[in-house]
């Protein structure tokens, strides 16, 4: 059950299956657990500020098959096309001209700060800018649109991936959707890749609420809030539950048994000891409803593919998390 609840296959690309079976086996499919990010070179030699405008923006999450052809060495070029590529498709299919002023700019670069381990590739940043057409400094423009692909400790799915495949599974998205399809369909042209969608299960928000619980920040000012769904009502109905962070982590404490690896019984503990109290108190049982959000200190997540970041030093850590949800939805 907990592997199926796991398991998002996209149509069309199970054929993908294969070519990733190393990562099947390494990515916590099975129930025994997770292993929690372990520290590595490229973590100790990031520079937190060059991440920084990632944290306190709303990120979409989508899953993306591996980019063929796709070379770091071209970014510039990239950034051309797809400049060319968005002003078409803005006019309406007229041909434009690769190169022509454009009242807006395409940046695409690398974030090498921002992967697991020297394995992984580096994530590639793509931003959307508006800009006067009275103004050709840099410093006017304003950001309307800004998109990532990464792998963070995804270096397993390169066991068995074809040559001239580059994998980068997970994108995220901040801006006009109307955007993100322009900027998706030419990723999907370019590379032969193919985007989805992701979401974000019940079941993983348990293991994220259990996971971040047990983080430590320098501050903590807000509490651990879970938002769970009543289902069957007339009216759309939610509950949340608000837990003090100290008694989320004192509570997490308690039930972790190895430091460095969370196993699906820790979790259902954990969470189950939050369902009774509640239930003590208000003698409802969130057992019958479904979780649809999680907010911590850490970041927050919605089940609709939601997330944001809050603090610089876990990043790596919950995109190590959302890079297997990608691995697997694409499997």
């Amino acid at each position: 059950m907990e592997s199926a609840a796991r398991t998002l296959p996209g149509p069309g690309r199970l054929s993908w299956g294969t070519a990733f079976g190393g990562a099947h086996r390494r990515l916590g499919r099975s129930p025994s657990g997770r292993l929690l990010p372990p520290a590595s070179r490229s973590q100790e030699n990031a520079d937190p500020r060059k991440t920084a405008f990632l944290l306190r923006k709303q990120w979409t999450l989508y899953s993306v098959t591996p980019l063929y052809g796709f070379s770091e060495a071209r970014l510039r070029d990239y950034a051309r096309l797809l400049s060319a590529f968005v002003a078409a498709e803005k006019k309406k299919g007229l041909a434009v001209e690769i190169g022509a002023e454009l009242d807006f700019r395409v940046a695409v670069s690398s974030l090498p700060d921002l992967r697991g381990s020297d394995q992984d590739q580096a994530a590639i940043l793509v931003q959307l800018s508006s800009r006067s057409s009275a103004s050709r400094n840099n410093s006017d423009e304003k950001v309307i649109w800004s998109g990532w692909l990464c792998s963070v400790f995804g270096e397993d799915l390169f066991e068995n991936v074809p040559e001239n495949f580059t994998c980068l599974p997970l994108f995220l998205t901040n801006g006009a959707e109307s955007y993100t399809s322009i900027v998706g369909s030419w990723f999907q042209q370019t590379f032969d890749c193919n985007f989805r969608r992701l979401a974000i299960s019940p079941l993983n928000l348990s293991w994220m609420a259990a996971m971040w619980s047990g983080c430590k920040v320098d501050k903590t000012t807000s509490a651990m809030e879970l938002v769970f769904s009543v289902p069957s009502l007339p009216q759309p109905l939610d509950i949340s539950y608000a837990i003090h962070p100290e008694d989320a982590k004192a509570l997490w404490d308690t039930v972790q048994k190895t430091p460095g690896e969370i196993t699906q019984e820790e979790v259902d503990i954990f969470m189950d000891c939050l369902y009774s109290h509640f239930h003590r108190h208000f003698k409802i049982r969130l057992s019958a409803t479904k979780l649809v959000k999680v907010s911590t200190a850490i970041a927050s997540a919605h089940s609709d593919g939601i997330i944001k970041f809050l603090q610089s030093q876990y990043l790596t850590g919950v995109l190590m998390l959302l890079t297997e949800l990608a691995i697997s939805q694409i499997q």
